[in-house]
């Protein structure tokens, strides 16, 4: 058997029926072995960035992992934007790079290149990978494939890379006499260290029968573990409010009354208000990176009895102090926590909900009416919610459009929210929508996107147009590099050097009839709703360009060296005293 035609076979076995790839002459023999198949199929981009992007949110989507290939040099590299993304957010996806032959590479030669194209991507990638390996022995295949796979998939989950030099895709195996790695010494090895401690469940059951105001932190490794009906269930039980990171957003329907958004730096200020006032905050498979903390992580849930589930010890106590960190796997941690709840008495929370809801409804994100005829971009989203339908799938890029989407955009039931947390990549909205609507058939992807990010991967209009997908494209146009220039307003005395000076952008809904896809303009608050539902009811993709002033902010927001509950702009000392049930921290200055 051809070695190309044996991993193209693996990787259907997988249950992926799709390849993201931008052809090239180090990974012909690879899509060729694709080419005479049925069961799986090629997604050519036009950029491997895109193709990065696009397994990853497919990964996300099948719950089992995505696949991308790519050629030896500037293919390999253009991946690794999309492969560190994976990292960062723990996204199971198998990278495949082509390579010369083994006779033309270098290896310990003292020499920058021998072969064309040739790059040491595996040297590149190990940083960003749970598992990188050049494959220059064609014996090895069936072990090296597995091994990337099955550690891509358990414990947290992230992308493996495999090198395949052309001369090895070429090889003759015989299938039956390749070494497995399931069974040897090293698989054995790795045992299974994600079970939760019987004791620590027992000592979590008696923290909660002790609290008045709890919290639950939800990650996106909620998420990821495939632990959604287990929270709704543990949330079901308890009676217990639910705040997320931005990556938790898409683990509990925003429909629950026991839902009070997002919490962090661009965080929903009742939220934020919520999770500080808290006397017990059980983090779930959440990094608690500087975006949910503010710069004062010392500060952050600090009258809370805080305990920390995560499957990455490394993540415990790494951050901020905790109570009672757990290392374990959530799914199986909330599981079991369930069932010690059998003969739990809901405690009554009602004074507590008081308090919150009058947080929710004294400090929504968005105004309760549009101001004349501008757009208010978190109104915007809450227009666009409304309008979405069970089963959307929502693609968010990263700059001011990702944040108001997370304060504002109210997921239903089996909606998903895709985004680029860790990784923080523009760019990642178009292309992560085509891999969504990739691997579910039938549903509709909606971006949101602002006008710098769409630019960056806007070339794969033209593959979400070829296939014909339903991805509906909401470009957030203020005509600047928006959340760069808000920075630059609050620091740097509105200097606004490259996000309005030098930086521009084209007519989108000109270059959307370039590719073929049908376009909208919305130009006022007052024809918003119309057009939002004429674009969502078209058949195919369609592209939406929503006018915004080009001052238009992010609000609330978290500047530098304050508690994530004094979010700008600021309220009046006074008042925020009067909303803490909790002493109020040191003010420290705001750097210059």
């Amino acid at each position: 058997m051809k070695l190309s035609d044996y991993v193209i076979d693996f990787i259907a076995k997988q249950g992926v029926a799709h390849i993201f790839e931008f052809i090239g002459g180090a990974i012909t023999h690879l899509i060729d072995s694709i080419h005479v198949r049925d069961d799986i199929h090629c997604i050519s981009v036009h950029h491997e960035q895109s193709g990065a992007f696009a397994a990853e949110a497919y990964a996300r989507i099948n719950g089992r992992l995505g696949v991308a290939m790519a050629t030896s040099g500037p293919g390999a590299l253009n991946m690794v934007t999309g492969i560190g993304s994976c990292y960062f957010d723990s996204v199971p996806c198998l990278f495949i790079t082509g390579q010369v032959n083994t006779y033309e590479y270098k290896f310990e030669r003292p020499v920058r290149q021998i072969g064309f194209q040739e790059t040491d991507i595996v040297s590149v990638v190990k940083p960003l990978t749970k598992y990188a390996e050049m494959v220059v022995d064609s014996r090895h295949i069936r072990y090296q494939l597995e091994k990337a796979v099955y550690l891509a998939q358990n414990g947290r989950p992230g992308p493996v890379l495999l090198d395949i030099p052309m001369n090895i895709q070429r090889a003759e195996i015989e299938p039956g006499d390749l070494e497995s790695f399931y069974g040897g010494d090293e698989f054995k090895a790795l045992g299974n260290t994600s079970v939760c401690d019987e004791k620590l469940l027992d000592e979590v059951v008696a923290i909660m029968r002790g609290v008045e105001r709890p919290v639950i932190l939800v990650g996106g490794g909620v998420r990821t573990a495939g632990a959604v009906q287990d929270l709704r269930l543990f949330v079901e039980k308890t009676g217990i409010p639910v705040v997320c990171s931005l990556m938790g957003l898409d683990a509990v329907s925003h429909d629950t009354p026991l839902f009070f958004g997002m919490i962090g730096s661009y965080g929903n200020r009742f939220s934020n208000l919520t999770l500080a006032n808290s006397d017990f905050l059980l983090i779930a498979g959440s990094r608690l990176d500087s975006r949910q903390t503010g710069t004062r992580p010392e500060t952050f849930g600090r009258a809370a009895i805080k305990v920390h589930v995560d499957i990455d010890p490394d993540e415990l106590n790494s951050s901020v102090k905790v109570d009672l960190p757990i290392h374990g796997d959530i799914k199986d941690f909330l599981a079991r926590l369930n069932n010690k709840l059998t003969a739990y008495a809901k405690p009554d929370l009602s004074a507590w909900y008081r308090v919150i809801e009058e947080y929710r409804t004294k400090y929504p994100s968005s105004p309760a009416e549009a101001e004349g005829n501008t757009i208010d971009p978190n109104h915007f989203m809450e227009m666009l919610s409304r309008q979405s339908v069970k089963d959307d799938i929502i693609s968010l890029d990263v700059g001011q459009n990702q944040m108001w989407a997370a304060q504002s955009f109210r997921l239903k039931d089996d909606q998903r929210m895709l985004t680029s947390g860790g990784m923080g990549a523009m760019g990642f909205a178009l292309p992560a929508a085509l891999g969504a609507a990739i691997a579910a058939p039938g549903r509709r992807a909606i971006v949101i996107s602002g006008d710098g990010g769409i630019q960056v991967n806007i070339q794969d209009l033209e593959t979400v147009a070829h296939h014909g997908l339903p991805v509906k494209i909401f470009v957030m146009n203020n005509s600047c590099l928006g959340m760069v220039r808000q920075f630059q307003d609050i620091y740097f005395g509105g200097r606004r050097q490259s996000t309005v000076i030098g930086y521009g952008c084209p007519d989108f809904c000109r270059v959307a009839e370039a590719y073929g896809i049908p376009s909208f303009r919305i130009k006022s608050s007052a024809e918003a709703e119309e057009i939002i539902g004429l674009a969502l009811e078209m058949e195919g993709p369609v592209l939406v360009d929503v006018t915004l002033e080009l001052a238009t902010s992010v609000n609330p927001k978290l500047v530098v060296n304050r508690p994530i509950e004094d979010m700008s702009p600021h309220l009046d000392r006074d008042e925020l005293l009067n909303e803490m049930l909790i002493e109020l921290v040191e003010e420290k200055d705001v750097p210059k």
